[in-house]
């Protein structure tokens, strides 16, 4: 089968590269000429763990194509997959101008039947707000369908989760666009989910969203068992276990960041006020967040008897989670910024998310290794949990700090054993 996708973010690059390593000829078209360059040479704009391989192998294979040009992709193609950004507007609204601008270009180019389905994150309405964009744009020979097909990938396993997703939702009120989409995800191992447009659209921020209230849970569970003397780790544990609950998304931290989880818990915030429903719920998801990330900063201030002045912070970790480089909306930022504020030093070390953070942080000392963080610091604080932070000599960290404190944001140490080691060891929930 011959797609296209518009737009190569994480979502519409993975999505494409497996759907040509599978053996479909995939378009992908961009707006920006540099960035199309790199990829026709195997350049990727994100890092995504399995990705570059991926891309290069079907570049090579000539079935993964990047191009500038609507009209080398659109006529050609079964299916259209919209996958460009929707950022939040300053109210939490999703902006759809780009989403938009993608439709009105694809519909000047459609020949014969196409499906454009929707893989960026839209909320309840858009699709067809959409069907109308494009039936002002196309030609009279023209004949398209639309759908919703929205994506439930990780950040990070990416990868896998586009090839072995939990449910694949396609969201249309055409029988032969449901029948066409179904073919085209019938080599994925996951059950179809197949429905209306709106429910489709709701599907997506529904998912985000609990997923969300999961993560302010653990965190609010964290905060409580630390004013308890309970042990967060193992409530939460014993919480986990239960089989209508589960364990992921269960487990304390600095608290939630990224692409998705932020701006879609606002979003549906917003869409739920649009009809009327003052949806207090996520209200208090969001309240918890920040309350998560906010004590990060209460600990450390703490852990240097409330004054970080011309005290030395290093940062582990930058990333808002490990095996990506996005720092979009990262809790490490607004941890940072404050303590900056306040005139602590900062240095700071990540795996991939360096080159990212440079563009938003300022006043930071960028390392070159977790080591070089550590040394001559007061303060340690472990941010993303990368699993190189696992591996660290923990005697060296300490022979290298000049107070020897460690405020593990993701409990990604054993307390008591940093503390044998004679660290001020400080987690979240325990």
């Amino acid at each position: 089968m011959t797609i296209t996708f518009v737009g190569h973010g994480y979502v519409g690059l993975t999505s494409a590269t497996v759907f040509a390593d599978l053996g479909n000829t995939v378009w992908v078209v961009g707006h920006t000429p540099q960035k199309i360059q790199n990829l026709q040479k195997g350049i990727l704009p994100i890092y995504e763990p399995g990705l570059e391989e991926m891309v290069k192998k079907n570049i090579k294979a000539k079935r993964l194509i990047f191009t500038l040009d609507y009209q080398e992709a659109i006529p050609l193609s079964e299916v259209v997959f919209i996958a460009v950004g929707t950022p939040p507007k300053k109210n939490g609204e999703a902006d759809l101008s780009v989403v938009f601008e993608v439709a009105k270009e694809i519909g000047k180019h459609l020949d014969g039947y196409t499906v454009v389905a929707t893989k960026s994150t839209v909320p309840v309405g858009t699709n067809k707000q959409i069907r109308s964009i494009i039936q002002e744009a196309i030609s009279p020979k023209a004949v398209f369908d639309i759908a919703s097909a929205p994506e439930f990938l990780r950040e990070g396993c990416a990868i896998g989760d586009t090839l072995n997703p939990d449910r694949v939702v396609i969201g249309t009120e055409s029988k032969r666009a449901e029948e066409l989409l179904v073919k085209l995800h019938g080599l994925l191992n996951a059950k179809m989910v197949l429905t209306t447009i709106e429910t489709a659209e709701m599907i997506k921020y529904a998912s985000n969203a609990f997923l969300a209230t999961k993560i302010s849970f653990a965190n609010a569970i964290a905060h409580l068992s630390e004013l308890t003397g309970s042990n967060a780790l193992k409530v939460l544990e014993g919480v986990g276990l239960d089989k209508r609950i589960g364990s992921s998304f269960l487990a304390p931290g600095a608290g939630y960041g990224g692409s998705c989880f932020p701006k879609d818990v606002k979003a549906l915030i917003v869409i739920a006020k649009g009809y009327g429903y003052d949806f207090s719920l996520l209200k208090a998801v969001e309240a918890v967040n920040e309350h998560a990330i906010a004590n990060i900063i209460t600990k450390a201030k703490r852990l240097l008897k409330e004054d970080v002045s011309q005290k030395r912070i290093g940062v582990l970790g930058l990333a808002f989670k490990p095996d990506t480089d996005d720092m979009r909306d990262a809790p490490s930022i607004p941890v940072i910024n404050a303590l900056i504020k306040e005139g602590a030093m900062i240095a700071s070390y990540d795996p991939v998310a360096m080159d990212n953070a440079k563009a938003i942080l300022r006043n930071v000392k960028f390392c070159n290794d977790p080591y070089a963080v550590a040394k001559d610091s007061d303060l340690l604080i472990v941010m993303t949990e990368w699993n190189e932070f696992r591996q660290l000599d923990s005697k060296k960290i300490y022979s290298l700090m000049r107070s020897p404190n460690i405020l593990d944001g993701r409990n990604v140490y054993d307390k008591k054993q940093m503390e044998k080691l004679g660290f001020v060891y400080q987690g979240v929930g325990r």
